[in-house]
C-alpha cells in the first residue's frame, strides 16, 4: 500500500513540474504567471516578430532577428546635425551678348560691286575693318551737292567770312549720306580729299566675329536687307537650365565657375540680375550668366560645365536612400533597439547628392535604417494592416498614444484648435483636451 502512495506522490511531483515548465515557456504568460504585457506574432518562419505593444512602440513597429537583419541587407546610420557644403552642377550654352551684336542693314536700293572672301561667316575682323562696297544711284547726286558745300565753305574761309546757313547745308549733306549708308570713315576721306567716291564702303562697326554674311559679288539687294551681322564675343552670356528648386541658389551678382570640357579651360562667371526665363517644354528655368571672353574660347552654342558651391547651415542630415518617400508622406525606419525598428514619419528640406535634410521628426545621433528599409517597411505596413490601423498615423496629445486619423474621423474623435486637427483614441480623451486644450498641445510641443 505505501508502494502505490508512493508512486502517486511521484506521479503528482511530475505533473507540477510538468505544467510549471509549459506555462513558464508559454508565449502568453511569464514566469510569475502573471499576463505578458506585450505579445509577439510570429512571421517569415519564426524570424521576424511584429511588435503590438502599444505601450512601449508606435503601431508599425517590428522586430527583426540579427539573422534576418544580415539575410535582408539591412544596414545602420546614424542623424547628424552638421553643415553641409555640396556643389550644384549645371549645363551651360554659351550665347553671344545680344547687346554687343550688331547688325549691318541696307538703308537703300543696291547692288555689291566688291566683297572680300577673307570675310566670311565665322571670320575674325578688326573694327573699321572693309567688309564690302556697294553702288547706289542716289550716291552720286548726294556727294557732288556735300563736295559743292564744302567748296563754298572753303571759299567764305578765305575771305574769312562765315556763313550759319551754309553750315546748317553740310550738315544736312552729311546726315543724307550716313542715311545711304556711309559711315563716318567714308566721309571724313571725302570731306579730306575733296573727291567723290565711286561705291559706299561697308565697314565693320566692332571687332568680333561674322555669324551671318548675306551678300555675293554683283547681287542686287533691296532696303532693309541684313548685309552682315557681327557678334562682339569679348564678353558673351552662358545659359544655364536649373530646376524651380535650385533657382534659390542662384542670386544676382554670384559667380560661378564655367569650365570647357576636356580642355582645361575656367571662367569666372556672374549671375545676371536679368529674371530668368521659364521653358515650358523642358519645365526648367533658363539663367543668364554673363562672363568675360579673353582670346574667344568661349564660341555661341558651346557648351560648358557650370559649378557653384552651396554651403547649407547646420541641419540633421541623413542619407536619401534612408528616407521612403510614397508621395504622400516620408518615413524613417528608427532603430529602437534589441531588433526594433520605428517607422518614423518626417519633414524633409534640401536634398543633394546621397543627403537629404531632416526639418522635422529625428533627433541629432538616432540610429536609422539605411539600407534595406523596404523590406522592413513591408511587414511594418502589414503589422499595421493586422493591427487594423490604416492611412495616416496620428498621435493622440491626452493618452499618447498612436491612432488612425481615417478611423478617427469616422468615429468623431476629431477636435480642431487654432486652425490645428486633433485627433484620439476615446471620447474621454477628447472630452479632456476640449476642456484645456492649450494644456495639451503645450505638453505635445515639449
Amino acid at each position: 500500500m505505501k508502494k502505490l502512495y508512493y508512486f502517486a506522490a511521484v506521479c503528482l511531483c511530475l505533473a507540477v513540474a510538468y505544467l510549471a515548465g509549459y506555462w513558464s515557456n508559454s508565449p502568453v504568460g511569464t514566469k510569475s504567471g502573471t499576463p505578458a504585457t506585450a505579445s509577439q506574432t510570429r512571421v517569415a518562419g519564426g524570424q521576424i516578430e511584429a511588435s503590438v505593444s502599444e505601450d512601449a512602440f508606435p503601431p508599425g513597429t517590428v522586430k527583426v532577428s540579427p539573422d534576418k537583419l544580415q539575410i535582408m541587407g539591412v544596414r545602420l546610420g546614424t542623424a547628424e546635425r552638421n553643415s553641409e557644403t555640396h556643389t550644384l552642377r549645371l549645363l551651360g550654352r554659351v550665347v553671344s551678348d545680344e547687346t554687343r551684336v550688331y547688325q549691318i542693314i541696307a538703308a537703300v536700293d543696291g547692288r555689291i560691286t566688291q566683297s572680300s572672301i577673307r570675310n566670311s561667316t565665322g571670320s575674325l575682323v578688326k573694327k573699321d575693318e572693309p567688309l564690302a562696297s556697294f553702288y547706289t544711284p542716289e550716291f552720286f547726286s548726294a556727294q557732288q551737292a556735300y563736295i559743292y558745300q564744302l567748296n563754298q565753305m572753303d571759299r567764305l574761309q578765305a575771305r574769312e567770312k562765315e556763313n550759319p546757313q551754309l553750315k546748317a547745308n553740310i550738315q544736312q549733306y552729311i546726315d543724307t549720306l550716313r542715311n545711304l549708308g556711309m559711315d563716318d570713315i567714308q566721309i571724313a576721306e571725302i570731306t579730306r580729299t575733296r573727291q567723290r567716291a565711286v561705291d559706299i564702303v561697308i565697314h565693320a562697326p566692332v571687332p568680333g566675329f561674322i555669324v551671318a554674311r548675306n551678300i555675293t559679288p554683283d547681287q542686287k539687294f533691296s532696303k532693309g536687307t541684313e548685309l552682315f551681322k557681327i557678334a562682339d564675343l569679348r564678353r558673351v552670356w552662358i545659359i544655364a537650365d536649373l530646376y524651380e528648386n535650385e533657382a534659390q541658389y542662384l542670386k544676382p551678382g554670384k559667380i560661378v565657375k564655367a569650365t570647357l570640357p576636356n580642355q582645361k579651360k575656367v571662367f569666372e562667371a556672374k549671375v545676371s540680375s536679368t529674371l530668368p526665363l521659364f521653358d515650358p517644354a523642358t519645365r526648367t528655368l533658363k539663367v543668364r550668366l554673363e562672363a568675360d571672353n579673353p582670346g574667344y574660347f568661349l564660341r555661341p552654342d558651346m557648351f560648358v560645365d557650370v559649378e557653384l558651391p552651396i554651403t547649407f547651415p547646420p541641419a540633421v542630415v541623413v542619407p536619401a536612400d534612408a528616407v521612403l518617400d510614397s508621395g504622400l508622406k516620408k518615413t524613417v525606419f528608427v532603430d529602437r533597439g534589441k531588433g526594433f525598428f520605428e517607422p518614423r514619419q518626417v519633414e524633409t528640406g534640401w536634398r543633394f547628392g546621397n543627403k537629404v535634410e531632416i526639418v522635422k521628426g529625428l533627433e541629432p545621433g538616432e540610429r536609422i535604417v539605411v539600407s534595406g528599409n523596404f523590406l522592413i517597411d513591408s511587414e511594418s505596413r502589414t503589422e499595421l494592416a493586422l493591427s487594423g490601423i490604416s492611412g495616416t498615423i496620428a498621435r493622440d496629445p491626452v493618452c499618447k498614444t498612436d491612432v488612425s486619423v481615417r478611423k478617427a474621423e469616422k468615429a468623431g474623435m476629431k477636435s480642431v484648435h487654432r486652425g490645428q486637427a486633433y485627433y484620439f483614441s476615446s471620447e474621454e480623451c477628447k472630452r479632456k483636451f476640449e476642456q484645456d486644450p492649450d494644456r495639451y498641445v503645450k505638453q505635445s510641443v515639449e
